[in-house]
């Protein structure tokens, strides 16, 4: 096993893998003195490469010749972003957790986009790639979304979305209490002339659009509801939330002007999908905010 350390920023030390184990087992053996908790810190803050890739999985499995890489200092400095964080990288894609205020792509122009802060990460950390859009969340909805690096992945999961993606869910806070426990809205949405999306019962020409709810917690001002695709359509929970009577608090299209933390209150908080290469089975969890959170104490 070989050590050794790089002048450029920042400063790794740089082990040559000699056994088959899973990245943090490895770690804990090979960093002897480093605390376990020094350790997954330096995981999560993007510090550890692996053939020169960012690596956070603790499982990661590694191989004998791989070369891991440790910053010296807890973080991987190349990346810094207060609208968005990566939550998981490999040579084929990029999951990040954005911010709300963020679009998704360039619109118009210098808007403050994710794909434009991806490229200028991927540029400083010399990957010879772009951030592929595979599909968008609202400016004003936080939370996961998944880039592709390269056409040939942004195509498989453009074209197989619907078979990739086996589970994604947002939690809303919707105004007024929620009469039922959970439940299925389903009908026809279609944009009119100005944009606006609406619906209806019988098809309009529209796209057929399905959305499950289950009811998490609720006041008598406002309740917390999970829901779960069945459709990805434009604006589709923010109006069937409409269509239920109880518009997402922070809507100033579909709302009705209820705006407890001055914020569109969605959030894309699971994402789970079979990686488009691999066929691996990844899944990935963020938090309900705490300002939704804050509302049922």
């Amino acid at each position: 096993m070989k050590k050794s350390s790089y002048n450029n920023e920042p400063k790794y030390d740089h082990y040559v893998v000699d056994r088959e184990a899973p990245l943090l087992e490895y770690l804990l053996q090979t960093l002897q003195g480093q605390s376990r908790s020094k350790t997954k810190a330096t995981l999560q803050g993007r510090g550890i490469l692996v053939d020169g890739k960012c690596v956070t999985q603790f499982d990661f499995p590694l191989h004998p010749g791989m070369k891991v890489s440790v910053s010296k200092s807890k973080r991987n400095n190349l990346f810094t972003s207060r609208h968005v964080s990566i939550v998981y990288e490999d040579k084929y894609l990029i999951v990040v957790d954005k911010a709300p205020g963020i679009l998704s792509m360039a619109a118009g122009h210098s808007s403050l986009n994710v794909k434009s802060v991806l490229d200028d990460y991927f540029s400083k950390s010399k990957q010879r790639c772009h951030a592929h859009v595979v599909h968008r969340l609202d400016r004003d909805t936080s939370g996961l979304m998944v880039y592709a690096k390269d056409m040939e992945t942004e195509q498989i999961l453009e074209h197989n979305w619907h078979d990739i993606v086996y589970d994604r869910r947002y939690v809303a806070v919707l105004s007024g209490e929620m009469e039922d426990d959970g439940g299925t809205i389903a009908n026809w949405l279609k944009d009119n002339k100005a944009y606006v999306t609406y619906s209806s019962p019988v098809d309009n020409g529209g796209k057929y659009a399905v959305t499950h709810f289950h009811t998490l917690a609720r006041t008598t001002e406002h309740s917390l509801v999970e829901f779960k695709l069945e459709t990805g359509r434009k604006n589709q929970i923010r109006v069937h939330a409409a269509d239920m009577g109880h518009p997402v608090c922070g809507d100033k299209k579909y709302g009705n002007g209820d705006d407890p933390v001055h914020r569109l209150c969605l959030h894309a908080c699971l994402l789970c999908f079979h990686h488009p290469v691999t066929r691996e089975r990844l899944e990935f969890e963020s938090p309900i905010p705490s300002s939704f959170k804050s509302l049922f104490k």
